[in-house]
């Protein structure tokens, strides 16, 4: 089950930084990350500061 970004996100960065893949792009207003590539480890969900990002 991959991660998602919700409206919560005040784009920062912090999450794409911390993905070991690179899953994780600038989209239009906020981030997204890319379900395919995701490789379901948290690690973004745990860098974020506004808690923006959950499992789907």
């Amino acid at each position: 089950m991959a991660y998602k970004i919700t409206d919560a996100c005040v784009s920062c960065g912090s999450c794409a930084g911390e993905c070991p893949v690179g899953a994780i792009s600038e989209g239009d207003g906020k981030y997204e990350i890319d379900a395919a590539a995701c490789l379901d480890c948290g690690s973004c969900a745990a860098a974020c500061p506004t808690g923006a990002i959950e499992q789907e």
